[in-house]
């Protein structure tokens, strides 16, 4: 007779058979044709079955009607959703999400999972055997530093917004695989987010010229990432790694970005930055919410 522990096992194997043994990447592309199928009787069906297998709230979007299903994954906010926290002291969540592995950065090792580490270098494009200059350089700042990973789940608001008053320096993209991000593969896929598809936002506080990294993360079904201070749509179709120098000033809160469908934002912060009280794995959060405080001598 299988125990519990033993049924828990198979349902997270077979979540990650289906998620993960099949062409990811040429299934992801379907998906992105798909969702922008503008028909809708495609619509209506898609999101009626959405609606069954997820806890899909569209009360706060800006508008009701959708063009498709792509429309509503990249759906707006309607004015007032969301209170972004204005203390100076606070640097907010980008995103609404599900905390996953945070705190202290270990020199310049931190933890997808328990026991699944990974090293910033390779994240930020060094390679597993790195030698990457850039990449290092950009990894020792954030030695000893703060980290949040926030996973947004299929039926969340999937934009993503400046957590601090600051300017984006720079941007980097990073092409890769589309494993799923979801708590059973990073159990199982060791350095996971160093071999998805993501892009390095690289902001520049006003608040101290501390320089905080956000790392979109794509995953299967969701490859492809949009940023307003670039003209240009990161997909698996542009190989990278492909560098822009920008010089974009950002608000506290205002809109940066999406992802086609949604995934995972890693926040990275220098030493001296603290998680927000209440910031712990498994807690929801959503967009404007504190989520780090700066060192005092930035405020």
């Amino acid at each position: 007779m299988k125990t519990l522990r033993d049924r828990v096992l198979m349902q997270e194997d077979l979540n990650f058979l289906l998620t993960n043994r099949v062409p990811r990447i040429a299934l992801t592309r379907f998906m992105g044709w798909f969702s922008q199928l503008r028909s809708p009787l495609v619509r209506d069906t898609s999101i009626a079955i959405w609606k069954l297998f997820a806890d899909l709230d569209l009360s706060d979007a800006k508008k009701q009607r959708f063009e498709s299903l792509h429309d509503c994954f990249i759906r707006e906010l309607r004015p007032g959703a969301r209170r972004v926290d204005a203390d100076p002291a606070v640097m907010t969540s980008p995103s609404d999400g599900i905390v996953g592995a945070c705190g202290p950065v270990e020199g310049t090792r931190v933890f997808q999972a328990k026991g699944f580490p990974y090293e910033l270098e390779e994240l930020f494009g060094g390679g597993p055997g790195g030698g990457n200059v850039q990449a290092r350089e950009l990894a020792e700042r954030y030695r000893d530093g703060c980290y949040v990973t926030l996973r947004l789940t299929s039926s969340m608001y999937h934009r993503f917004h400046a957590p601090h008053d600051g300017t984006v320096e720079h941007v980097t993209y990073l092409s890769g695989d589309t494993w799923n991000v979801n708590p059973i593969a990073l159990k199982r896929v060791e350095r996971l987010f160093c071999r998805n598809e993501r892009a390095l936002i690289r902001l520049r506080l006003d608040a101290g010229q501390h320089l905080v990294t956000l790392v979109p993360v794509a995953a299967i079904l969701v490859a492809s990432i949009r940023l307003h201070v670039l003209d240009v749509l990161l997909r698996m179709k542009a190989p990278g790694p492909h560098h822009w120098r920008c010089h974009a000033p950002q608000a506290k809160g205002q809109e940066m970005g999406w992802f086609q469908h949604g995934s995972t934002i890693l926040v990275f912060a220098p030493r001296g930055f603290r998680l927000a009280e209440g910031i712990e794995n498994g807690r929801t959060i959503r967009m404007g919410e504190p989520l780090m405080r700066l060192p005092e001598a930035a405020w």
